[in-house]
């Protein structure tokens, strides 16, 4: 493994899977605790709207993604806030309507689209250096807004009718953690790809929250995590050539299996009265 990194793009791709798993452990966990994971979701598949604009006006197909998402996000908080539309009806809405512009735009566009495979589920070793600096960006960003509504998050993750008591402007912070999720679906869309970015995003944080319940710790092991899941990803994919993305995903979704079979035998264990 380690005389790969004389490639270029190997090192981009540890670069790569770096910066995603700092966005996709720290937004994960905010995922996960608030239960906003089916909407993570719409969110991620809207973006497909968004790279097909990319290839129809011919710019970054990241960026119209990262357009389309943030775009996705604020539309799903004042829908699911503001009217009586059933939240899961509008994520079936907002899935289908991403996709479908999404297979107008790259339709109307001239010639083939030869990238699209990597956008929908991703791969890693493409992943150019112009793209990675965008990924720093969106990482710092992310960052500093956690830093900076760290209490009020904690307060909208675990008690939003507190939070309505005491004044907190929750909606508007509501939606603002859909933007922090709309951009890490934007970090992670080259890594493992639009369809499975759910999985990085929720994987994870789960595994994190069978350790502990205090929300820093379950951030600062979901990054762990999540590194550990991408580069244990890309070993394995490097070593048995096999598609980068849907790699990271699997071992990371067969460690977190393994670590509910665990938890649930030795919760057998003691209901017996046997050594935890």
């Amino acid at each position: 493994m380690f005389e790969a990194f004389q490639f270029e793009f190997m090192r981009n791709a540890m670069l790569a899977g770096l910066l995603a798993s700092v966005a996709c452990g720290i937004v994960g966990v905010y995922v996960v605790v608030k239960k906003i994971v089916s909407m993570s979701g719409s969110i991620a598949h809207a973006s497909f709207g968004g790279i097909g604009l990319g290839y129809l006006l011919k710019f970054n197909p990241v960026l119209g993604a990262m357009i389309f998402t943030l775009l996705s996000a604020v539309t799903m908080g004042l829908v699911t806030r503001r009217t009586k539309l059933p939240e899961d009806t509008a994520i079936g809405i907002l899935w289908a309507l991403g996709m479908a512009l999404g297979v107008i735009f790259i339709g109307l566009s001239a010639g083939y689209a030869p990238d699209l495979m990597s956008y929908l589920f991703g791969n890693i070793l493409t992943v150019p250096f112009t793209d990675i600096l965008l990924m720093a960006a969106l990482d710092v960003i992310i960052l500093t807004l956690v830093i900076a509504f760290y209490k009020e998050f904690l307060l909208l993750s675990f008690d939003e009718e507190f939070g309505i008591v005491v004044g907190m402007p929750v909606d508007a912070l509501y939606l603002l953690m859909l933007c922090m999720v709309a951009l890490t679906v934007v970090v992670l869309i080259r890594v493992v790809g639009m369809i499975l970015v759910i999985a990085m995003l929720t994987f994870p944080a789960a595994l994190a929250r069978q350790f502990t319940h205090d929300l820093k710790k379950m951030m600062m092991l979901s990054v762990v995590f999540g590194m550990l899941f991408t580069f244990g990803g890309l070993w394995i994919s490097y070593a048995l050539n096999l598609a980068s993305g849907a790699t990271i995903i699997l071992l990371s979704g067969l460690v977190l299996l393994l670590s509910y079979a665990v938890t649930g035998l030795r919760g057998k264990v003691k209901a017996r009265g046997g050594p935890a």
